[in-house]
């Protein structure tokens, strides 16, 4: 089992959504965060005085999946949430040792 996290733009988050969804991935955990990669943040005006903007909001996107899903998963994200622009995120793929359903027990792939 494997652990892909996606960091994405906000708007790109329903259309990533479906698309996991037509594949047949159940269950995803998502999380509203802000950081910095390349993209390093931007100025704005408020109320007349510019600031900056170091942290930029973003959508990060957990799914546990099998080990043969995990390149399907990847290249969906990876089509769906391009833009072409600076700043599209990155994905990050982690084995996992155990997974655990609180509810019944069960371990491991029959957990997801």
């Amino acid at each position: 089992m494997r652990k892909v996290e996606a960091i994405i733009r906000h708007f790109k988050l329903e259309d990533v959504k479906n698309a996991l969804t037509e594949q047949k991935i159940q269950g995803m955990t998502v999380t509203e965060v802000r950081g910095f990669g390349r993209q390093k943040g931007h100025t704005e005006m408020y109320r007349g005085t510019e600031y900056t903007v170091d942290f930029v909001p973003k959508i990060k996107i957990e799914v546990v999946v099998k080990e043969d899903d995990v390149q399907r998963v990847v290249d969906t994200i990876v089509r769906v949430a391009r833009t072409g622009q600076v700043g599209d995120g990155k994905i990050f793929v982690s084995p996992l040792a155990q997974t655990v359903r609180i509810r019944t027990g069960e371990l491991d792939e029959e957990a997801i």
